[in-house]
């Protein structure tokens, strides 16, 4: 004769194994939640540093574009102080004058020589006469002035140079510059002298490299 066991659902033991698997799935469940809440804290944390991140490096290029000003400003001192200790010559018949000549320890080039990388470090690395200026955000400030003529240590002229317009005054009225004035075949208009580009490197906090470009003349 054979017989069937049917458990008896009402018997105290088997209640608690099932009170037991309960809990056991709800401690399951529950560590599957706080792994996913652990990740979002970690996703949103991520998020949050990298925006921060952001911010600050924007931040600091601003800085250093800003101070770039002072670049220029130092450059166009320097052009007005060489320009003053060549006063005697004139720079579109003397080829001797210091803007006839290039001068790379001093960031001076008499051309716009395309070859010149302005963005590799040997380039800035070979200003050696003039130091970097420092401002305030301890920002390391350099430049490179090259005049927009074709061929280097040679006098400026029509031909060879970006030449800017005649100045005028409120007149209408031609303005020349005594100390450039040229007579003579091949000369510029009165008031016309060669463009000049100022380029600023400014690098940083946090390897922070800017540069700005303007023209003078």
């Amino acid at each position: 004769m054979k017989s069937k066991l049917t458990p008896c659902y009402n018997s105290p033991g088997y209640g608690r194994v099932s009170a037991m698997r309960q809990r056991g799935v709800v401690l399951f469940f529950a560590l599957i939640a706080l792994l996913a809440m652990s990740l979002a804290a970690v996703a949103l944390i991520r998020s949050v540093d990298t925006g921060t991140m952001i911010a600050g490096n924007l931040a600091f290029r601003q800085a250093a574009t800003t101070s770039g000003d002072a670049g220029v400003e130092t450059a166009m001192n320097w052009l007005n102080a060489t320009q003053t200790a060549n006063s005697a010559k004139n720079v579109y018949t003397d080829t001797t004058h210091s803007f006839n000549i290039t001068a790379a320890a001093n960031g001076y080039y008499s051309n716009a020589d395309p070859t010149l990388d302005i963005f590799a470090d040997a380039t800035w690395n070979a200003i050696t006469a003039i130091p970097a200026v420092t401002d305030n955000s301890g920002n390391s400030i350099r430049y490179i002035i090259q005049r927009m003529c074709n061929t280097a240590n040679q006098v400026p002229t029509p031909a060879n140079c970006l030449l800017s317009s005649a100045a005028v005054d409120n007149n209408g009225q031609n303005i020349p510059l005594p100390s450039e004035i040229c007579t003579g075949a091949g000369c510029p208009a009165a008031g016309q002298t060669p463009q000049i580009r100022i380029t600023v490197r400014t690098t940083g906090p946090k390897n922070t490299v800017s540069y700005i470009q303007a023209f003078v003349y």
